[in-house]
C-alpha cells in the first residue's frame, strides 16, 4: 500500500492471526506492523477504518466457534441445497445485494432517494428532506421499510449479510419462513421509525437494526425454550451488547469513525427481546 491509515492499535500480546485471516477472506487490503511496542493494523483508505473497527469489535478472534459461516467448501449442489433449506433468508440477501448494485453502495443518490425513509432533493452539496407525511400521503409507504436494504460501503454490506445469513437460517429452521419474514418486517419498521423519531431527518440505512432484533429474539427465546437452533456461540450476545454500549457512549462518533444509528439498534433489540419472550413462552408452554 502506497498510503496507509491506522485502523487498530493493540498490545503486542494480542493474537491477531484469526482477525487477519478474516480480513483476508473478505478481501480487505491491510498490513500489520510493530510501532512503539504495539502492533498496528493499517488500511489504505479512510473509509475502511470504521468498518474494520466494527468488524474487530464483533469478531476479534476471526470466526469464533462458527459465529460466521465457514468459507464455502461444499460442492455446488450442496450450496444449492442449503439455499433451498433457507429460501426466505436467501431471498432477503438477494434483495439486499440487488439494492447494493442499484445504489452503487450508496454512491448513486438518485437510486438511494427512492428507498430512504424520507424523500430528498439535492441542491448543491446539501440534501433537503421532504416531510414524511407528504411521502406517505403520496402512497410511498414502502419507505417505512426499505432503508434496511440500503448499505454504504461493501464491508458494511458484508458484515450485515453474514449476520443475517447466520441468524436468519436459525429462525427459518426453527419457526419457518413466514415467521422470519414477519420478524424482519417488524424489526425493520421499528428500527427505522425509532431512528427517524430520535435522529430526525437524515440519510440512514442498513440491516443492523433488524440484526439486533433477530439477535434479541434468538437470545430470549432460547433462555425460555432451549434448543439447538437458537443456541448462539458463547460470548456473541455479550460482545454485541458491549458494542451497542460503546456506540451509545458516543465514542465511535467522537473518534470520527462515522455516525451510528443507535436508536435503530436499541429499538431492534428491544423489539427482538419482546418477540423472543412471547415466542419462547409459547413454545415452553406447548412443550
Amino acid at each position: 500500500m502506497n498510503t496507509a491509515i491506522e485502523a487498530l492499535r493493540l498490545p503486542l500480546g494480542t493474537d491477531l492471526s484469526g482477525f487477519v485471516a478474516l480480513l483476508q477472506r473478505l478481501g480487505v487490503p491491510h498490513r500489520v506492523s510493530e510501532e512503539g511496542g504495539e502492533q498496528v493494523l493499517w488500511v489504505p483508505d479512510s473509509r475502511l477504518v470504521r468498518e474494520v473497527g466494527l468488524l474487530y469489535a464483533r469478531f476479534p478472534e476471526g470466526d469464533p466457534q462458527g459465529a460466521l459461516p465457514a468459507p464455502p467448501r461444499r460442492s455446488t449442489s450442496g450450496i444449492f441445497r442449503q439455499l433451498r433449506r433457507s429460501p426466505l433468508t436467501s431471498l432477503m440477501l438477494l434483495a439486499t445485494l440487488l439494492v447494493a448494485a442499484l445504489t452503487l453502495l450508496g454512491d448513486n443518490l438518485a437510486a438511494v432517494g427512492w428507498l430512504t425513509f424520507q424523500e430528498f432533493h439535492i441542491q448543491g452539496d446539501y440534501l433537503y428532506f421532504v416531510p414524511l407525511a407528504e411521502s406517505l400521503a403520496a402512497g410511498q409507504w414502502w419507505r417505512l421499510l426499505t432503508p434496511m436494504l440500503i448499505h454504504f460501503g461493501w464491508l458494511h454490506l458484508a458484515m450485515n449479510a453474514l449476520w443475517y445469513w447466520e441468524l436468519g437460517q436459525r429462525i427459518e429452521a426453527r419457526q419457518g419462513a413466514l415467521m422470519l419474514l414477519l420478524l424482519t418486517l417488524l424489526f425493520g419498521l421499528a428500527s427505522n421509525v425509532a431512528q427517524y423519531l430520535f435522529g430526525g431527518p437524515a440519510l440512514f440505512g442498513g440491516l443492523s437494526g433488524v440484526l439486533y432484533g433477530l439477535l434479541g429474539h434468538c437470545w430470549i427465546f432460547h433462555r425460555l425454550a432451549p434448543g439447538a437452533a437458537y443456541r448462539l456461540p458463547p460470548g456473541v450476545v455479550v460482545m454485541m451488547l458491549i458494542w451497542l454500549l460503546v456506540c451509545l457512549s458516543g465514542l465511535v462518533t467522537a473518534l470520527g469513525l462515522g455516525a451510528i444509528a443507535n436508536a435503530a439498534h436499541v429499538a431492534g433489540l428491544v423489539a427482538g427481546c419482546l418477540t423472543g419472550a412471547l415466542g419462547g413462552a409459547w413454545a415452553r408452554r406447548r412443550g
